[in-house]
């Protein structure tokens, strides 16, 4: 799981974190658009892979860290993704599958793993990849010194063998039902690059020096643009598209100009772009195929519960009760979304059922603003208690016009209880190190990336609200806590469903986020990129076996440049 900028990226998904995230058609109800190819790219084609051509997108923030271990945000993990990879991932059908591994073995008392790797893995500078490095990217990731948001997946880990190049074998103190789940996010790293260096201050983060994925980093322009190149040796069959670019382009309205004019091959769509401007385009309807699918993803307002009001559960249920979600998913999401109530993506097997979004109640608001001792004192609309005014900060990334009209609105609504809100933009990398990793925060508009696994151990148990964990909010409960620590240790599917549905019921209680909606996901692509096949793990899941057949590719090796 990772934190969504709300940025359009078609993530790899070997990576947990998923960005990547995507659930189509059947699974989800969701529908697909595509559009009649015209003489642009006609329909007679060859259906042939081919070597070259250059797939471009874009990101509304840059990267901040390609070491996966650290990394923490869906751009990084955008770019990471196809450098390094896990020992499993998901398949199209959301199934856990070999990645690294060609397979494994669990044993009878669910505590040991033994992972076979597949033969011939080499690193990009030649050096096979072993056993060893596997083991050494265990150690780094249970190192303190390691500030990772990941860690606490692998602490009951009490052990580990490599008895040979293509064997590795862990151990667990007690049985751990996400275990498998946990080794599609954990990327292995090169032991005899990174053995030597300090993992949280070391240039790797920036210039990897040897890589296991599809692609390989060619160029980092820090804000403009991120260039790789295809993995001539990829372990996995060609990489048919030569090279990938992502422009950072942190303005949605600029991202369609720059899809309308044909610099574009893939991106996100707002859903104004999507629902009202796409089809005034001629040539994005004739040259692109757009889809719509519920990923699993969700948007919500978090509180800082360090600081005041927040720290009074009263305050916090007002706020709940002062917004009206379905205002903000049809003014801001057109509509393309659905409320929620708790952290799981709607429709899946996870939720709990009992649980709806509070009701739009501004007058139970004031009543709670009330119970809680603020008053509008001197006549101004804005309560105060002890001569403070009840007023706080709303935090969200530049360039998601969605988080940005929803604070808008929330803005309204809350100054009709009483509430003063400011609302703040800011560049997603420094939104990222400067605000949350410091927790220097009252509240954030941002979204969650999820796992196909339910566990939620990193973002809602009290013990991961260290730097760079993802419990920012500073979020405690026991129960919570107990629920958490129980459905990691139940394998029985219905038994730890039982568990999530405490955790999602006093979560609902406390209020340290009030859900809003879980957004559609509204990418398009080129249509002269062959091979993107929807399913349920979306449409990037394959994306490193693309391909453009010759007579489309539209970039020639001697004229690309970042």
């Amino acid at each position: 799981m990772g934190l969504c900028k709300g940025a359009s990226k078609l993530i790899h998904s070997g990576l947990r974190c998923f960005l990547l995230l995507i659930l189509l058609t059947a699974c989800s109800g969701a529908d697909q658009e595509a559009n009649q190819v015209t003489n642009k790219v006609p329909d007679a084609v060859p259906d042939i892979p081919a070597r070259g051509d250059r797939l471009v997108d874009a990101s509304i923030g840059d990267a901040t860290n390609l070491i996966p271990m650290i990394a923490g945000d869906a751009s990084s993990h955008a770019i990471a993704g196809l450098l390094y990879l896990s020992l499993l991932k998901y398949d199209k059908n959301l199934n856990l599958t070999g990645q690294l591994a060609e397979s494994w073995d669990v044993s009878t008392d669910n505590k040991t793993i033994t992972f076979h790797l597949r033969p011939g893995l080499a690193w990009t500078d030649g050096k096979p990849l072993t056993s060893t490095d596997c083991a050494f990217t265990l150690k780094l990731i249970q190192d303190e010194h390691t500030q990772s948001a990941y860690k606490a997946d692998y602490t009951l880990v009490s052990g580990f063998e490599a008895p040979d190049p293509r064997t590795f074998i862990v151990h667990y103190s007690e049985p751990f039902s996400p275990a498998l789940a946990s080794w599609s996010s954990l990327a292995i790293l090169p032991k005899h690059v990174f053995e030597h260096v300090d993992i949280m201050k070391t240039e790797l983060s920036r210039r990897p020096k040897a890589t296991i994925g599809p692609y390989r980093l060619s160029d980092w322009q820090s804000q403009q643009s991120i260039l790789m190149s295809a993995n001539p040796d990829y372990f996995d069959g060609p990489v048919w598209i030569s090279e990938r670019l992502t422009r950072i382009i942190p303005d949605r309205a600029t991202q369609f100009l720059e899809l309308s004019a044909g610099r574009l091959d893939s991106v996100g769509l707002t859903p104004v772009q999507y629902q009202r401007l796409f089809d005034t385009k001629p040539l994005l309807k004739a040259n692109y195929a757009r889809y719509k699918y519920l990923d699993f993803v969700y948007t919500y307002l978090g509180f800082n519960l360090k600081r005041k009001p927040f720290d009074d559960i009263r305050v916090r249920e007002a706020i709940a009760y002062a917004i009206n979600r379905q205002e903000i998913l049809d003014g801001v999401q057109l509509g393309l979304g659905e409320t929620i109530a708790s952290p799981y993506k709607p429709g899946t097997f996870w939720v709990n059922q009992k649980l709806k979004p509070r009701p739009y109640d501004p007058d139970k608001a004031k009543a709670l603003l009330a119970k809680a001792g603020w008053r509008d004192s001197d006549g101004d609309g804005i309560f105060d208690k002890d001569g403070t005014p009840l007023s706080f900060t709303i935090l969200t990334n530049n360039g998601n016009k969605q988080r940005a009209d929803a604070a808008t609105i929330m803005q309204y609504r809350l100054k009709k209880v009483g509430i003063k809100v400011k609302i703040r933009l800011v560049e997603w990398s420094a939104f990222i190190e400067n605000f949350i990793n410091k927790r220097q925060f009252d509240a954030v508009i941002l979204g969650w990336s999820l796992s196909p696994d339910p566990d939620q151990f990193t973002i809602w148990h009290s013990s991961q609200t260290g730097q760079r964990q993802f419990n920012f909010l500073s979020y405690s409960n026991a129960k919570v806590d107990a629920a958490l620590e129980t459905a990691r240790r139940t394998f029985d599917r219905q038994k730890r469903k039982v568990q999530y549905d405490i955790m999602q019921e006093e979560i609902y209680k406390d209020v340290p986020m009030v859900f809003l909606f879980a957004p559609y996901s509204l990418p398009v692509m080129h249509k002269r990129i062959h091979g993107v096949k929807p399913a349920p793990a979306g449409i990037g899941y394959n994306s490193e076996h693309w391909y453009v057949p010759t007579r489309l590719q539209k970039y020639r090796q001697t004229s690309i440049k970042p």
